[in-house]
């Protein structure tokens, strides 16, 4: 059991990391070709957009794994295609009303976008709304029957077919309106991609839809409090994305283009370097969440404090790697990949939130599977609503670091009360020396990086950053197997047997 969980992990962040990849390449290009303002157009419509998507869909996937997962034990091949069944009518019933009333009502939700051309690049997304809540309903089914293949194939899929056809569509595009238009339409195109390959592997492969009654109503109650917890998410990004560029314009007299350059350069740029770890600490919650809610109902003590020990300081281990080189190489990072200065000054001043980021999104993942998820939905609120003060009161004073500073502060927030809650919940567990030492490490490192840095400075640009990062990170390693956070030693009884075998 324990090789099978460790194997489909491994398999969903390998494919996870090369789709971030990609993910992260295309940002690259965006930037590059229709510029920050084109980028903070193009958030400001996802961002809208995935509100929407996540009020419909976002706890379907959770619910309908850990249903399907019920129906398996009983032997139900029925009830699996009972619950499949039920999360996508759930969806449509949402989805398709919404998308025809915000069609035609356009004008009550044009308030949240800057100018009328953004709008219509929401609009032409509205499809994708119902295409896309379907789909999640696939990957919970992919979850639920442990087809961890599939569905990172088809992941892998619909980026690299954003990421070409984005490409090739932006590549000739005259203004930055229009490359954010292009690249909406292709986001468009791989949302039908992934919908019609899910539909067609589930119907290929067994899947059939049946009679949803007995099914609807227990996901739709399970589903609602992950739901409200990640439609509060994306709400709070839809209102930083409608209300942030009018305050720097407003309090800092920033032009319009000037606001939205601003905006689309953090959050199309610095951000996504700075949720890198997001991918593989995301892979590791869809594996290991399951393993944890299945030991807590059954008593398993041992192995849920396993679990939590193991997963956390997993998490918080991935950022004390990568925060010393992005604190001393942000800048560089940010000319070299974006050719924007700017966006590196920010990754390198908030490289430090990936500590408190990290741990918050562990510590939540284990909590939900302890059935505290209203508990975590209060702590989220308690830290949005920092974010939301720091952006209101602090615009003013500090512009667009507002917004950074309110979001770093949020993650300390959740990561303080989760650790607090989860010390009631599991007190056998024991991570917070961990935590403690690792942050250490960290500071040490960032320190030797700054140091290093200046060194490598008079280097070709590419040169000097890729000797100082790998220098940095092979400094940070080796001070964590020092301190003995990175116990290399205990994987060579495996090494060995894999050698045995061989």
């Amino acid at each position: 059991m324990a090789k099978s969980i460790y194997t489909s992990a491994a398999q969903v962040t390998i494919f996870s990391t090369i789709e971030k990849t990609l993910s992260f390449a295309y940002r690259i290009i965006l930037s590059r070709l229709i510029g920050a303002e084109g980028i903070g157009i193009y958030q400001i419509c996802l961002s809208v957009f995935s509100v929407f998507l996540t009020a419909a869909s976002s706890g379907i996937p959770v619910t309908v794994s850990r249903m399907i997962a019920k129906q398996t034990a009983s032997g139900s091949r029925r009830g699996k295609h009972a619950v499949v069944t039920a999360g996508v009518l759930s969806t449509l019933i949402f989805t398709i009303p919404a998308a025809f009333i915000i069609f035609f009502g356009r004008s009550l939700i044009a308030f949240l976008f800057p100018d009328e051309d953004s709008l219509n690049i929401f609009l032409l997304l509205l499809p994708g709304l119902i295409l896309t809540s379907v789909y999640a309903v696939m990957r919970g089914a992919f979850w639920g029957n442990k087809q961890f293949l599939p569905y990172s194939l088809i992941e892998l899929a619909e980026d690299s077919v954003m990421v070409v056809l984005g490409t090739v569509l932006v590549f000739t595009a005259p203004t930055p309106a229009e490359g954010a238009y292009r690249a909406t339409l292709a986001a468009l195109i791989s949302y039908v991609f992934s919908f019609v390959v899910s539909v067609g592997w589930y119907l290929l492969h067994g899947g059939k839809f049946v009679d949803p009654r007995g099914q609807l109503k227990p996901l739709l109650a399970s589903a609602m409090p992950i739901t409200a917890m990640r439609t509060s998410t994306s709400l709070l990004g839809s209102v930083v994305a409608t209300f942030l560029p009018a305050l720097l314009t407003g309090a800092c007299g920033y032009s319009s283009s000037e606001a939205l350059a601003l905006y689309g350069t953090v959050t199309g740029m610095s951000l996504p370097v700075l949720f890198i770890p997001n991918s593989l600490i995301g892979s590791i919650a869809v594996v290991v969440a399951p393993e944890m809610s299945e030991h807590f109902y059954a008593g398993r003590r041992a192995r849920l404090k396993r679990d939590i020990e193991r997963t956390i300081k997993a998490a918080v281990f991935i950022a004390c790697l990568l925060v010393p080189p992005l604190f001393a190489l942000g800048g560089d990072v940010g000319v070299l990949l974006f050719d924007n200065a700017f966006s590196g000054e920010v990754i390198s001043a908030f490289s430090f939130m990936l500590l408190p980021m990290c741990l918050s999104m562990m510590t939540t993942t284990a909590l939900n599977s302890m059935n505290c998820e209203v508990k975590t939905l209060i702590y989220y609120f308690a830290g949005a609503l920092f974010m939301l003060a720091s952006i209101f009161i602090l615009t003013p004073y500090i512009g667009i670091y507002s917004y950074m500073t309110g979001l770093a502060g949020s993650f300390v927030i959740t990561a303080a009360l989760n650790v607090r809650l989860l010390k009631k919940m599991c007190p056998e567990a024991r991570y917070l020396k961990y935590i403690g030492i690792c942050t250490a490490v960290c500071l040490f490192g960032s320190v030797f990086g700054y140091a290093l840095e200046g060194l490598t400075a008079a280097l070709p640009p590419w040169t000097g950053a890729i000797l100082c990062g790998a220098a940095i990170t092979a400094f940070t390693l080796t001070a964590s197997i020092a301190a003995g956070i990175a116990d290399i030693a205990a994987y060579i009884p495996f090494i060995r047997r894999k050698n045995l075998k061989r």
